[in-house]
């Protein structure tokens, strides 16, 4: 049974006890890291699958350092959040990567049944979920790219990670491919779930962007976008009414408005409790939204251009009514060089893991076949999935 932990105490540090004991009103922010950790493991309980949580070491640098991503007022070591899964000997290893706004937790309805095939590690990206949070110092989209694909890796030295699946979710989906493209030795196979970075400003379908910020509104919009607004400010900024917002927000996406299985209630709640935390704690890696995306969520530096030199074989997963657009991954596709499939997962959105569970584990299961599968090559798409 995977780890439990007591709802209001447990691994909480004697200076966040002694916050809480302020009355609620008072507590701006009541969140810190060791609270996101007791929401995740709160989460997580719902998961069958034993596990182990740990802080990997990804290094410290100090103030001033050449290093971009280390680039702080603080020498500080920084700690990559893992959650791994137990796992019958000689599996596959396949690494989760969350995307933006998000945290390794969002996969919790998924660990059972991927750890039933493969060795299961999700990560909290630096500056995201349960990791250190360091002050964002990055200007520009090298960067800010720099930050996370440098300091994933000096985790992956540290984990002794050689041959492994990478999955990366929507903005995570952007970071494992910019990972691949310069670590192809590492990846046997890439998984891009919803993946943004496939588009730009220069696309056809961008011209209602530069029409919406004409409007007075578009530059209202616009201007809050370069500068710096991020969604995880609004919930900081309600302080106290933050975690009403973020329930009626989860309610909403997955639930009322869900296009697949909606949460249970004990789900809703415990998944509500642990993304207020994950949003309301220091701002950090969150603050590279207008490094890596323009208004409209366009990639300044799309993976497009990048196309011709992938090197990993990959598979791209939309849910049927992922916002993301799937064409960006088909015009990729005329471009590789590699093997490259398109899967669409029906009765599911951007987050097509929670929407269609199992439709996703069958999805992600046939783009592993040949790790899974003595014959691969005889396998047919399973029932229900379809190729774009």
């Amino acid at each position: 049974m995977a780890e439990e932990i007591s709802k209001n105490d447990a691994g909480l540090s004697s200076k966040t006890k002694r916050l809480l004991s302020w009355p609620s009103v008072l507590r701006w922010i009541p969140t810190s890291t060791d609270r996101i950790i007791a929401a995740e493991k709160r989460l997580l309980s719902i998961v069958k699958t034993r596990y182990v949580q740990e802080h990997v070491n990804v290094g410290s640098g100090p103030p001033g350092s050449k290093v971009r991503w280390f680039r702080s007022s603080s020498n500080e070591p920084r700690f990559i959040n893992t959650v791994t899964f137990d796992s019958k000997p000689d599996s596959p290893t396949l690494v989760m990567i969350h995307g933006y706004a998000a945290s390794q937790g969002f996969f919790f309805r998924n660990f059972d049944a991927l750890a039933s095939r493969f060795r299961v590690i999700a990560v909290d990206q630096l500056g995201w979920g349960g990791s250190s949070r360091p002050d964002f110092t990055c200007r520009s989209t090298e960067e800010t790219e720099a930050w996370f694909i440098d300091s994933f890796e000096e985790w992956r030295k540290a984990k002794n990670l050689n041959n492994f699946i990478l999955l990366g979710h929507s903005f995570g989906g952007y970071v494992a491919a910019k990972y691949a493209l310069k670590h192809p030795e590492h990846v046997q196979h890439l998984i891009l779930v919803g993946s943004a970075g496939f588009s730009s400003e220069s696309d056809a379908k961008a011209e209602w962007v530069t029409r919406f910020r004409a409007t007075w509104k578009g530059a209202v919009l616009n201007h809050l976008w370069e500068s710096n607004f991020t969604p995880q400010k609004l919930v900081r900024g309600l302080g106290p009414l933050g975690p009403n917002i973020v329930r009626r927000y989860t309610s909403a996406r997955f639930g009322t408005y869900s296009t697949g299985e909606i949460l249970t209630e004990e789900e809703s709640s415990l998944l509500t409790d642990y993304v207020y935390h994950t949003l309301a704690a220091k701002a950090s890696g969150e603050l590279c939204l207008k490094y890596i995306f323009s208004f409209g969520a366009f990639a300044r530096s799309p993976l497009l251009l990048s196309a011709s030199e992938w090197k990993v074989p990959t598979t791209f997963v939309y849910g049927f009514e992922d916002w993301m657009n799937y064409q960006g991954a088909q015009e990729a596709r005329k471009h590789m060089k590699v093997p490259c499939e398109i899967i669409r997962v029906p009765k599911g959105g951007h987050f097509v893991f929670i929407d269609n569970p199992t439709g996703f584990h069958s999805a992600v299961f046939y783009a592993c076949r040949r790790f899974l599968k003595p014959d691969p090559d005889n396998e047919s798409l399973p029932e229900g999935l379809t190729s774009a």
